[in-house]
C-alpha cells in the first residue's frame, strides 16, 4: 500500500460515518500528505513576526504606532491574546522582531530597521532590508523544524498599519480596485479613515508601479517586513515538507505572494479563518483556497495568529482522534444480539 492509500485508509477506516468530520478530515489528510511520512504526533510551533510600518504617517490608522512595541512585549510576557491561546493549547510560540520602531528588541532580535519607510514618499524598504527580512523568515522556520522537530507551523503578525501594507501588496498583485480590498483592520469603523486608507493604497501602488516587476519587488516597495518574513517562511515550509496554517488577512496576502512564487505551495497551506477584511477571500483564492473551504467564521480582526492557533488546536484534536479511535474493522456485528421486541 502506498503512502496516500495508507492515509486514506487511516481516515476512511476510522469508526465514524464517512466524511462526518468534513473539513477537519480534509485538512488532516492534507497535513499527512504534506509530511510525506506519517508522524504519530502533531508538533506545532507558532511564529509571530512583528514590525512597524512607515505608512502610518498618512493617517491610515486610529491607534498610535507605539502599540506595536507594547503589544509585542505583552506577547513575550505571556499577557497577550495569542500568548494565552498558545499556552492554553500547549503550543510553543516565538515572537520575532523584524522591524519594531524601538531601540530595544522584542523577543528574537532580527530587527532590520526601525520600521519600514512611508511608501507614499519612497520605497518601503531597500533591497538590503528586504533581503534581511526575507532571510529572517526562512531561518526561523528552518530552526524550529530542523532543530526543534516541529512538523506544523502557524504564522501570526503584529504591526500597526499592516492591513494597509497588505492591501497595497494585494492591489499591486491583482490590479483590483482598493474599494474591494481595503477594510478597517482592527480600527473602529470610521469612514474618513477608510476613505483615506483606500486613497493611500491606490496612490502608493501607482507611485511604484514601474519598479514592481516581481512579487519580491511588490513586497519591497509597498509591503512590510512582516509580510516579507512570513512569505519567505511559508516557502521554507514547502522546502521542508512541513504544512503551515494561515491566519488572517496579512498572512493570507503573504501566502498569495508565496503562491505566485511557487505554484506547488498550496499542497502545504491550511487556512484557519476568514477575517473581516474584504480582501481576505481574494488573497486566499490566489493560492487556490476557496473561502467556503475555511472552517472558522468568527468575524475576527485581531491578528497575532489567533485564528491560526485555534485551527492548530483543531488539527491536534483531529489527529489524536484518528490515531487513537476504534476502527471499523474492529466491529463484530455478528456478536450483537438485538433485544427481543
Amino acid at each position: 500500500m502506498d503512502y496516500e492509500a495508507a492515509v486514506n485508509e487511516l481516515i476512511d477506516g476510522a469508526a465514524k460515518p464517512p466524511n462526518s468530520l468534513g473539513l477537519l478530515e480534509k485538512y488532516f489528510r492534507k497535513m499527512l500528505l504534506a509530511w510525506g511520512v506519517r508522524h504519530d504526533e502533531v508538533k506545532p510551533h507558532h511564529l509571530i513576526f512583528a514590525a512597524d510600518n512607515g505608512v502610518v504617517e498618512e493617517g491610515v490608522v486610529v491607534f498610535p504606532a507605539a502599540i506595536t512595541y507594547l503589544q509585542a512585549q505583552n506577547m513575550v510576557d505571556g499577557r497577550a491574546t495569542i500568548s494565552c491561546f498558545c499556552k492554553s493549547n500547549q503550543i510553543p510560540y516565538t515572537v520575532v522582531d523584524v522591524g519594531i520602531n524601538h531601540l530595544n528588541a522584542v523577543g528574537v532580535d532580527r530587527k532590520v530597521a526601525y520600521g519600514t519607510k512611508n511608501f507614499m514618499k519612497q520605497e518601503a524598504m531597500s533591497c538590503e532590508e528586504f533581503a534581511k527580512a526575507w532571510q529572517a523568515g526562512q531561518e526561523l522556520v528552518a530552526d524550529v523544524v530542523v532543530h526543534q522537530g516541529s512538523n506544523l507551523i502557524s504564522f501570526g503578525e503584529m504591526g500597526i498599519g499592516n492591513t494597509t501594507t497588505s492591501s497595497a501588496v494585494l492591489h499591486a498583485l491583482t490590479g483590483m480596485f482598493p474599494e474591494f480590498l481595503v477594510g478597517y483592520g482592527a480600527s473602529p469603523a470610521t469612514s474618513d479613515v477608510l476613505k483615506r486608507k483606500r486613497q493611500v493604497v491606490g496612490k502608493g501602488v501607482e507611485r511604484h508601479k514601474a519598479a514592481m516587476q516581481t512579487v519580491e519587488d511588490i513586497i519591497r516597495c509597498v509591503g512590510g517586513f512582516d509580510i516579507a518574513a512570513i512569505c519567505s517562511g511559508m516557502l521554507e515550509c514547502a522546502r521542508q515538507r512541513v504544512p503551515f496554517v494561515i491566519d488572517g488577512f496579512i498572512t493570507a496576502v503573504a501566502y498569495a505572494c508565496a503562491a505566485r512564487i511557487n505554484g506547488e505551495i498550496e499542497k502545504y497551506a491550511i487556512p484557519s479563518h476568514v477575517s473581516r477584511e474584504p480582501g481576505m477571500a481574494y488573497a486566499l483564492l490566489l493560492g487556490n483556497i476557496l473561502a467556503d473551504d475555511v472552517i472558522i467564521r468568527g468575524g475576527m480582526a485581531l491578528g497575532e495568529g489567533t485564528g491560526a492557533v485555534l485551527m492548530v488546536s483543531m488539527l491536534k484534536s483531529t489527529a489524536y482522534a484518528m490515531f487513537h479511535m476504534a476502527r471499523l474493522s474492529d466491529f463484530d456485528l455478528s456478536a450483537v444480539t438485538p433485544a427481543a421486541m
